[in-house]
């Protein structure tokens, strides 16, 4: 079993092609100490329906499927574009959360049409219209961007062990799909500095979808688009029109290709 590891603002992923694996692989392979260790597992297929270049499923560490990644996403896109699945600039992907539309802007750039937030969803099926409520004593914005988002306002995002915090608001009741959280504050009227902590992987250096959501949040309650998102991997921009319409933009970049020894594969079949 060949794949190729990549990173986008330390969120890493393996890329597999036509492979089809189970919760307990996914698991097995994301443990670093057991497998190759990542923070999720891309499967990309040929697509089932016409006009898309392929179909991308996402996979967190603990086995579950994720309905979107903006982090894997741009890894998934900038793969196909280097492995020869297209030459095109502008292309189609499907996954869960229905089709991405991404751009190629540079070798290890793209520009992904994420589609139109919504701040009322089935993530959050008794929020109010405007998406907003209390969860463990903090005040949140809903956002539904693919997959849901917990977008909280505090003011000093660093100071948070979200190690602590994180899973009791993932797991709340009023979320019965989990959700992702985001805790973020404004620098400026254009700028957010956000942390994230991710349903079924816990605290990661960056998430697009995250990003995204933080970023909605700022819009609604005022601030400028584009927002430049200051991540503890890095940085991303998220334009949020007023539709609440969000166009992701950042790099992605491989880390190496390899292959799967023989006793490993016959570890994972039995697994």
């Amino acid at each position: 079993m060949r794949f190729e590891k990549w990173q986008a603002l330390g969120n890493d992923y393996l890329i597999f092609e036509e492979a089809g694996l189970t919760p307990a692989q996914v698991k097995k392979l994301c443990d670093p100490h057991f497998g190759p260790g990542a923070d999720g597992v891309l499967l990309l297929t040929q697509p089932d329906e016409p006009g898309f270049v392929a179909r991308l499923r996402i996979f967190n560490p603990d086995g579950s499927e994720a309905e979107l990644s903006g982090n894997g996403a741009r890894e998934a896109i900038l793969y196909l574009r280097r492995n020869g699945w297209t030459d095109a600039d502008t292309f189609s992907i499907q996954t869960l959360a229905g089709e991405i539309r991404p751009t190629i802007t540079g070798p290890t750039t793209c520009r992904v049409d994420m589609g139109r937030a919504t701040l009322q969803s089935p993530h959050y099926p008794d929020g109010p219209p405007t998406g907003q409520g209390e969860v463990a004593g903090y005040r949140f914005q809903h956002v539904a961007i693919g997959n849901p988002q917990c977008a909280i306002r505090v003011e000093d995002p660093d100071s948070l062990d979200l190690q602590r915090v994180g899973p009791e608001i993932e797991n709340a009741p009023i979320f019965p799909n989990r959700t992702n959280v985001s805790f973020w504050k404004e620098l400026a009227p254009d700028a957010i500095r956000a942390r994230i902590f991710e349903r079924g992987v816990g605290e990661t250096l960056s998430s697009g979808t995250g990003a995204s959501g933080a970023a909605v949040a700022h819009v609604v309650r005022g601030g400028d688009s584009p927002v430049t998102v200051h991540l503890d991997g890095g940085e991303l921009t998220v334009d949020v029109d007023e539709s609440l319409h969000v166009d992701l933009t950042g790099w992605a970049v491989p880390i190496y290709r390899g292959e799967l020894s023989e006793e490993f594969v016959n570890d994972l079949e039995t697994t």
